[in-house]
């Protein structure tokens, strides 16, 4: 209904009003003999202070005071009530509420005629028109509002609202020349109004960055989270329960914020904005705003729900799974394709702390950590996810390393820092080790399969940088068959001295890999020796020829244990290899012989039948039927027990 004009808000005088003048006429008289009795006390907001009528009070203008003239007699006229309520003084509610109800009674009296209260009634709405109006308007900007304007606002619905559940209460046939008015639902159009300003505020667009979704995304979760938490602070405490005031605004915020992601979520987004998305949905949004500790208490219970649903952000966990993983993938690619460019290009290696040293390790830990920590923060259930992806990716990562760097072996030879190189990326794989123990957390069987390509590098490379001295050794190893074991010690001399002038080479591996090359060496001068013994050209027919050989391999065996161990071979295991072998040259009694066989079988489970021939071939003493006896204790102890670590698995007879 459009405002009345002033003239519209004045009744006619014509003969209808006759009986509505008469009627106040009455009541005027009777209210003045009962001193102030019904009406009277709802308008006394607006003759409070005044001394007498038409005298203004010293702390108001003549025109407010003025305006305001008859109001402390009779009821306010409508006029009069228009006119405070355009100077917005909303105390003209009570008697504005006054005069419907006693538009009602009239109207359920009878006596007037219904163009009368449908005229009555017009000017009822619209003085209700202009109250709305002025209500709304303040609680459409609470925070701007004085306190107590803003508790009048609040007050004034609130009675609108008992106003609204008395009338349903009392719902009957209609009243007989008045339009249904009731319920107004003054409640439900502030929470409108609620709705409208947070489309407003979360509306409004950064400067900078407009069209980025994670500005976007900045600024509505910021201005959701102050506006809020000025509404817990500020507003609660002026509102009553029955508003729900901090529900309403969080619900429409949240409806607003909801509607904009998924608006957004329909475009085909790229990497970056599907990781923003997510991470607003999954993170920020509950745990930044939502359980944030201004606003936990208020919003944990209100069921606000995510602002995306679970079927789209399972699609876009999926899309941002696919896309991380193929972003590690390509990144990894790359690493390994600049290092394996500096290989081919003769640069040498970054020395570190005394160590040859390659970013490789660094990088592609990088590279995995960051896209784990990505998806962490997000939820920690989607880390578990990538983790997952990860485990795929990595060994097929390390596979291509390990092929990049066998043919790096193959032709890079000749290259200035080819040594210097491999020592390198052996080093690598340390920290790759460290890194997939400490955080990939694991089975052992996909630790070994994440292990497994980085020890066959680690052995290739050991291989080659042993190789030269290998080649060096050989023709020393001979010289035990050429002088038919006439001076072994002089030839072991030669051969610990060739080791030891070589050991420098290998100072810029990692102190564990130093270890594992020493232990290499070891297990290759035992086999050496080994080889030597079982070639079958050295037969000695007499007790004491064997004890002097048995003799000569136990101070053997004892230089090279003493020689490896001292310079940081972890070989154990192969302490008892050369000693026993002497033992079962020195015995002499067949069953002796077969219990020391059989306790070396347990040590070393490949030795075999071959092997055990080629040492007693040594002993030209005994029969043929004392070999075989001797040889079939192995039937027993072999069984189907593989070595832990191969040794004369590693040695051809025959």
């Amino acid at each position: 209904m459009s405002e009345a004009s002033s003239e519209d808000l004045v009744p006619p005088l014509e003969a209808g009003a006759a009986p509505y003048r008469e009627e106040e006429e009455a009541a005027k008289k009777k209210k003045e003999k009962k001193k102030s009795k019904g009406l009277a006390n709802v308008f006394c907001v607006f003759t409070k202070g005044k001394k007498k009528k038409g005298q203004p009070s010293s702390a108001e203008p003549e025109d407010a005071a003025g305006s305001r003239q008859g109001l402390d007699g009779p009821p306010p006229t409508v006029e009069e009530l228009k006119a405070a309520l355009e100077r917005g003084q909303l105390e003209a509610a009570r008697p504005l509420l006054a005069l419907e109800r006693e538009l009602a009674a009239a109207a359920a009296a009878g006596g007037v005629s219904e163009e009368e209260l449908v005229r009555r009634q017009s000017k009822v709405e619209a003085l209700y028109e202009l109250l709305r109006d002025q209500v709304l308007g303040v609680l459409r900007r609470p925070l701007e509002a004085a306190p107590e304007r803003l508790r009048q606002a609040l007050a004034v619905v609130a009675e609108q609202e008992r106003e609204d559940r008395q009338a349903a209460a009392a719902a009957g046939p209609g009243t007989s020349g008045l339009a249904a008015t009731r319920p107004r639902r003054w409640l439900q159009l502030w929470r409108r109004g609620v709705a409208e300003a947070a489309e407003e505020r979360m509306g409004q667009r950064p400067a900078a960055g407009a069209e980025v979704p994670e500005s976007v995304f900045l600024h509505l979760g910021r201005t959701m989270k102050e506006d809020l938490e000025a509404v817990v602070e500020r507003l609660k405490p002026l509102f009553p329960a029955e508003f729900g005031v901090v529900a309403a605004y969080a619900e429409s915020y949240h409806q607003h914020f909801a509607a904009h992601l998924a608006a957004v979520a329909q475009f085909e987004l790229c990497e970056r904005d599907t990781y923003m998305l997510l991470l607003w949905v999954q993170n920020l949004y509950p745990n930044d705003i939502i359980n944030s500790p201004k606003l936990v208490g208020e919003l944990q219970g209100m069921g606000l729900g995510s602002l995306l649903p679970p079927r789209q952000i399972r699609l876009l966990e999926a899309t941002f799974l696919s896309s991380e993983a193929a972003n590690v993938r390509e990144l990894m690619d790359r690493a390994l394709e600049l290092e394996a460019r500096r290989w081919a290009e003769d640069v040498p290696p970054q020395r570190l702390d005394g160590y040859c040293h390659s970013e490789l390790a660094i990088d592609i830990i990088q590279i995995t950590s960051q896209a784990q920590a990505k998806a962490e923060s997000i939820t920690l259930d989607l880390g578990s996810q990538i983790k997952r992806v990860l485990l795929v990716e990595l060994p097929a990562f390390l596979r291509s390393y390990q092929r990049a760097f066998n043919e790096f072996l193959e032709r890079g030879k000749q290259l200035t820092n080819y040594r210097a190189n491999v020592i390198a990326n052996i080093n690598n794989c340390l920290s790759f080790r460290m890194s997939m123990e400490q955080n990939w957390q694991v089975p052992q069987d996909t630790l070994s399969l994440l292990l497994g390509p980085l020890g066959e590098l680690k052995s290739h490379g050991f291989d080659t940088l042993l190789q030269n001295l290998h080649e060096d050794l050989k023709p020393l190893f001979k010289r035990f068959t050429h002088t038919r074991w006439a001076a072994p010690v002089e030839t072991l001399e030669n051969i610990i001295a060739t080791v030891d002038t070589r050991l420098p080479e290998f100072s810029e591996l990692q102190g564990c890999f130093r270890e594992e090359l020493m232990e290499a060496l070891h297990l290759h001068l035992v086999k050496e020796y080994i080889i030597q013994l079982s070639k079958g050209r050295l037969v000695l027919k007499t007790a004491e020829q064997q004890q002097q050989l048995a003799g000569y391999i136990l101070a053997n065996a004892d230089t090279i244990q003493h020689f490896c161990t001292q310079h940081g071979s972890p070989a154990t295991w192969l302490q008892p290899a050369l000693p026993t072998l002497a033992e079962i040259i020195r015995l002499q009694d067949p069953s002796a012989i077969k219990i020391e066989v059989a306790t070396y079988a347990t040590c070393y489970p490949d030795f075999s039948k071959g092997h055990l021939s080629a040492i007693l071939a040594i002993k030209g003493n005994l029969s043929n039927s004392e070999v075989k006896r001797i040889r079939s204790i192995l039937d027993v102890s072999m069984g189907a027990q593989e070595p832990s670590r191969p040794l004369f698995s590693l040695i051809k007879v025959g």
